[in-house]
């Protein structure tokens, strides 16, 4: 019997012909991470444990963007940490303000990450780089301060599901309408510890941007990890990108899933997922009378520039409504130029949008864009826990840019439909 693409990867990482679901390995890592949360708490068990170096300066980031730029002392703090042990340790990939961007937009656009790879991170939407054909996975703080030591992690090889997309996709819908379907079909922990694997001839046309986001979203399913066998559209992502020997791996044939699903794209709605789980989800065009205060359209779901195009398209001679802050935040300092250069800057700041830098800021209730008691808000994030952009009693409604950037303009959920049908009235 065959491997799956996950077992291939883990498999090689760890010097081995053959790897099976359930089997325990120790394997090298290619690339590591943390942030400015979870960064400082692997630096001070690194300095616990009597370590004396990293494994390699080249192959570790630390990337303070969770609160870029520093919202008050604690975080100055917490990044001032990150900056000096990596100039102690000659780390190479640490970006500050000016040069950071959202970690997971980051080192795929930096080409830091690529296909074959082994990534592990200290942050749970890691998982993004499965996109470009990688095992990527989220791990807690201690084991990022063991790799970043030693250059290997241990695992337990997870069981595979197949996710097919059959058919073509209706307008407007993209990745994340594709894995908020997903979600709200499986639950929040249909895919416990599991690789989700994401294939068929929609996901074949899918842009690498749109990819990023299905990855991206896997930990929300309870994941262990999501991917995508490289294709022709990864290729050319990273050619003249990727700054290492990108190794190509697909499933075998005959490769044992523990499940197989399938969903024609024409059947998927614009959807949205109400509070206060990604697996609660609802067509958008139902939702009319769920009134909004904020929108944000960013994040390392949805903050690359085909996600701004999405939301320029719709604003485009439109203005917000007058009682709701819409929110733009390009996920890369480069977004962010390219924002810039093709007029979308524009195009947001003409609809009283406010543009800001780089951060993930909102999307964990950080700074820019924090809800108050009784708020709502619909964004293209990740995550609508209790809580989780703000006040406890607060709620987020999570959506593609499509939908977001129409809701900013009517007040509620909308769809880019019922706008145009609006504008033509």
């Amino acid at each position: 019997m065959g491997m799956t693409i996950t077992e291939k990867i883990l498999a090689r990482a760890a010097g081995r012909e053959w790897v099976a679901p359930g089997d325990l390995i120790m394997a090298r890592v290619d690339f590591c991470l943390g942030n400015d949360i979870t960064a400082p708490v692997a630096i001070d068990e690194f300095e616990k444990a009597g370590f004396e170096r990293v494994f390699d300066a080249e192959r570790i980031a630390l990337i303070p963007d969770h609160f870029t730029p520093c919202k008050d002392i604690k975080t100055a703090m917490l990044v001032k940490q990150m900056r000096e042990f990596a100039r102690r340790h000659e780390i190479v990939h640490y970006y500050d303000v000016g040069r950071v961007g959202v970690e997971h937009a980051l080192l795929p656009e930096l080409g830091l990450v690529g296909p074959g790879d082994v990534v592990i991170g200290a942050d749970s939407h890691t998982c993004t780089y499965g996109a470009l054909g990688a095992f990527a996975t989220g791990v807690g703080s201690t084991d990022l301060a063991g790799a970043m030591a030693t250059g290997e992690v241990w695992f337990r090889v997870p069981a595979s599901l197949r996710f097919v997309f059959e058919g073509e996709l209706q307008p407007y819908v993209g990745g994340k309408d594709l894995i908020l379907h997903t979600i709200g079909e499986i639950g929040v922990d249909g895919a416990l510890y599991r690789a989700m694997e994401f294939t068929g001839p929609v996901i074949e046309t899918l842009s690498m941007d749109n990819r990023q986001t299905m990855a991206n979203m896997a930990i929300e399913a309870g994941a262990k990890n999501g991917i995508i066998a490289p294709d022709r559209i990864t290729r050319e992502y990273i050619e003249g990108r990727f700054r290492r020997e990108p190794r190509y791996y697909e499933s075998d044939a005959d490769a044992a899933y523990e499940s197989e699903y399938r969903w024609r794209g024409e059947d998927i709605p614009l959807l949205v997922a109400k509070p206060h789980l990604p697996s609660n989800v609802a067509r958008a065009d139902e939702l009319a009378d769920t009134r909004i205060d904020q929108v944000v359209i960013g994040s390392c779901t949805n903050g690359r520039i085909e996600d701004l195009r999405a939301a320029a398209e719709v604003l485009r001679g439109q203005k917000v409504a007058g009682d709701v802050r819409c929110i733009v935040i390009p996920a890369t300092q480069a977004i962010y130029q390219q924002a810039m250069d093709e007029g979308l800057v524009d195009v947001f700041l003409a609809a009283e949008a406010v543009f800001s830098a780089p951060t993930c800021g909102p999307c964990l209730g950080g700074h820019m864009g924090v809800l108050a008691e009784g708020e709502r808000a619909v964004s293209t994030t990740n995550r609508n826990f209790v809580g989780r952009m703000g006040h406890v009693k607060s709620e987020v409604y999570l959506a593609g840019p499509y939908v977001a950037a129409a809701s900013a303009v009517a007040g509620h959920v909308a769809t880019p439909d019922q706008i145009q049908t609006r504008r033509a009235a």
